[in-house]
């Protein structure tokens, strides 16, 4: 056997043993995300630990946007401060919970591909934190204050938060903006993966921006610069993986 036979043999090994770790049977893709989602609660649990010892400081940012807030029930308090406290944690344990994700639904990658987890995970760490900052200082404040608009110039309403309430309100309101920041993570994934290309997302470009600008009339006050403000940011991530897709993936 020539040199070059035994280099063409040894590359065929190993694509085919990068393709049976990536075939799984459905017992065990099963077993697998079992593991993986109990490794992520564990990785809250003991974020939850660590916010505790936080968990005043992060309850007085959450109600800066809205000042004083009052609580209903008796119990009402307790189990919104327990809340706050799993959120926190869900934050902290984000990096683990990230990987687990990713590295659950990239199984058709190879080996070396596989290396772009080590980029992956921060990326989406702070792409879903920066999405939660453009949400908590900009959308949220515009939000409320064009909520409480429409009572302001009643004699008989009065604003009146409840703290439980109140927090669940801001957490719907975050979340999303959140998982909107990972979309050019999901598309340059799926561009990847074979499954978009640069052609197809062209095409859906114009029905992107559309409901983009829909969905800053719907969160937002009124205001044509607020409604922009949310848009933009969603046109760019759209953007940003499209380009990705075209000239550095080549799809």
């Amino acid at each position: 056997m020539t040199e070059q036979e035994k280099i063409s043999a040894q590359d065929s090994n190993e694509q085919q043993n990068e393709v049976d770790e990536g075939s799984m049977s459905l017992t065990e893709h099963l077993t697998e995300l079992r593991s993986r989602v109990i490794k992520s609660l564990l990785a809250i649990v003991v974020g939850s630990c660590i916010a505790y010892f936080f968990l005043d400081g992060i309850t007085e940012m959450l109600t800066l946007p809205v000042g004083k807030l009052y609580y209903m029930k008796p119990g009402e308090a307790f189990f919104t401060y327990l809340k706050i406290d799993i959120a926190a944690g869900f934050l902290i344990a984000l990096p683990i919970i990230f990987y687990q994700a990713w590295e659950f639904f990239l199984p058709a990658l190879t080996k070396n591909e596989r290396s772009v987890m080590g980029v992956l995970v921060p990326a989406s760490v702070l792409l879903f934190f920066a999405g939660l900052a453009f949400s908590f200082f900009l959308i949220l404040p515009a939000a409320l204050k064009f909520f409480m608009g429409f009572g302001a110039e009643s004699e008989t309403l009065q604003a009146m938060f409840s703290f439980g309430n109140y927090f669940d309100f801001v957490i719907w309101f975050l979340l999303p903006f959140g998982f909107v920041f990972e979309l050019p993570l999901v598309i340059i994934v799926l561009g990847k993966l074979g499954m978009l290309t640069s052609e197809k997302l062209g095409k859906y470009r114009r029905y992107v921006f559309f409901m983009s600008f829909v969905i800053g009339a719907v969160v937002t006050s009124p205001d044509i610069i607020t409604q922009i403000a949310v848009a933009i940011p969603v046109v760019l991530l759209y953007e940003l993986g499209y380009l990705v897709v075209k000239y550095i993936l080549r799809k």
